[in-house]
């Protein structure tokens, strides 16, 4: 994903926000969505060690680990436009809650076929499909959330961030003991209780109205619901900044991030157990915390080319695993690698909400979100089968390849390397 949480309008909030520092950050509202996305983040980066241990205990491979992980990608990605549209017609608050709540149902009964012992793939998926179109109603509200809590958006995003590192930390972690010395189950049964926290925050949550006087969506009936559609896809194809990423985002979710997810669980679990994968993975939360410090303290005046040379960090991740070297060495790449991710995600984040005018908010991170996904199951689905002909190793070293080429493409944009952030000071 392109590190997204989208957008604000342009000029005096994120001018504001940057003078104001961490006063514009924090505030009993703001803590609350801080606590929300940090305990869901925890549940969801517990979940990839659960499937993999999972299915591996019930005889699948890494073909079934990619598919269960792309029943949720393709729901998602194929309905979170349709999302965007809704966020902008009712309460996101409030879809954002009851999405959780149908995710805390799901994860609950994946829970009991766990522990039953009843594990068949195509519930699995199934599960993992309705857990995909909760969270394409319950995303595009996020997109808005932010600039609405606070006026330091880059700081704001950067907080978020390291929220959801520090549980990246965690979760692998928690999830290697859960499996170790419980079972899958457990994992998923925590997983549930993450969803059901991040319920209640959001329902102690008191969201302010739209910065700028924005309101939601008008007019009802499908052609309403069709015009909302394409005016968000206007403004989306209006920014080729915006759209030069999402395509070349395509190109990381085929290449790199699709096969890379669900090979390096398989591939360490296999040949070094569960707690090992839970070690490498929170060695990648470790380094999405750093870089979300560093996005913190730096403000560059071009954030997407800033954020397009961090992305050359990821290339060690893939290869180390693909190289078939020890943990430490794999460690330190998923560290490096979760650095430079963490600081282009805020960079991107902060660059698209202070871009985009908050009318179209929603739908377009929809759309911004729906373009970053949509060949991630692809990548993921293709995993499997491309392991098999070449090999998990060579698989994973083509995409760390993949990973360079795709930092050369976005620098070599002009409209993405050159775009000024909004609050710059004018010369």
């Amino acid at each position: 994903m392109t590190g997204t949480d989208s957008r604000h309008d342009v000029g005096t909030r994120g001018a504001g926000g940057a003078e104001a520092g961490g006063r514009a950050v924090w505030s009993r509202d703001f803590a609350l969505f801080f606590v929300a996305r940090a305990v869901a983040r925890l549940g969801d980066t517990m979940l990839p060690v659960a499937l993999a241990a999972g299915l591996l205990e019930h005889g699948y491979g890494a073909g079934a680990v990619g598919l269960a992980m792309a029943s949720t990608a393709a729901a998602f990605a194929g309905l979170v436009v349709f999302g965007g549209v809704i966020a902008d017609r009712f309460s996101t608050r409030r879809l954002m809650i009851g999405a959780d709540l149908v995710r805390l149902v799901t994860q609950s009964l994946a829970a009991g076929l766990f522990f039953a012992g009843h594990v068949v793939l195509w519930q699995i998926c199934a599960i993992g499909f309705a857990n995909g179109v909760a969270g394409a109603v319950f995303q595009p509200g996020v997109a808005s959330t932010v600039p609405r809590l606070a006026a330091d958006i880059q700081g704001a995003n950067g907080a978020v961030r390291i929220a959801e590192s520090a549980a990246q930390l965690a979760g692998p972690a928690v999830a290697g003991f859960l499996v170790g010395f419980a079972s899958p189950g457990g994992v998923f049964a925590a997983h549930a209780a993450t969803y059901a926290t991040s319920a209640l925050c959001l329902l102690l949550l008191r969201l302010p109205p739209l910065p700028g006087g924005a309101g939601a969506a008008t007019g009802r009936g499908m052609r309403a619901f069709r015009a909302d559609l394409v005016q968000g896809w206007r403004e989306f194809r209006s920014r080729t900044w915006l759209w030069g990423v999402i395509a070349v985002w395509c190109l990381y979710m085929i290449a790199v991030w699709g096969p890379t997810v669900p090979l390096v669980a398989t591939e360490v679990v296999q040949r070094h157990g569960p707690r090992a994968y839970g070690l490498v993975n929170s060695a990648l939360g470790a380094g999405t915390v750093v870089g979300g410090l560093l996005a913190l303290r730096l403000r560059p005046r071009r954030m997407l080319r800033a954020g397009a040379l961090s992305l050359f960090a990821f290339f060690g991740f893939p290869a180390a695993v693909g190289a078939g070297l020890g943990v430490p060495a794999m460690a330190t790449g998923a560290a490096v690698a979760g650095a430079g991710m963490s600081f282009w995600g805020v960079m991107w984040a902060t660059s698209v909400q202070t871009q985009v005018p908050p009318d179209v908010l929603n739908r377009i991170h929809a759309y911004d979100v729906a373009g970053s996904l949509a060949m991630m199951p692809v990548g993921q689905a293709l995993a499997g089968p491309a392991a098999g002909a070449l090999g998990t190793g060579h698989v994973l070293l083509i995409s760390a390849g993949a990973s360079l080429a795709v930092a050369v493409a976005l620098l070599v944009v002009p409209a993405i390397r050159n775009l000024v952030r909004a609050d710059a000071p004018a010369h």
